[in-house]
């Protein structure tokens, strides 16, 4: 395949993403915004309490 077949290949599996995609409706986005931030607090939370345990092993103290 030269370069020219695989630009042409990107662009139209690119044109075919964009026409099947939608835009979210309000409580689809207002769902997955709430998702993420749980996600995210959840993970700062679990490295905080790794971190803890980590520091308690080492030195004893915080």
């Amino acid at each position: 395949m030269g370069i020219m077949e695989n630009l042409k290949k990107f662009m139209d599996n690119s044109k075919h993403v964009l026409s099947v995609s939608y835009k979210p409706t309000d409580a689809e986005f207002r769902k997955s915004a709430r998702l993420i931030i749980f996600g995210i607090l959840l993970m700062g939370a679990l490295g905080f309490v790794i971190s803890v345990i980590v520091s308690l092993i080492i030195s004893g103290t915080l």
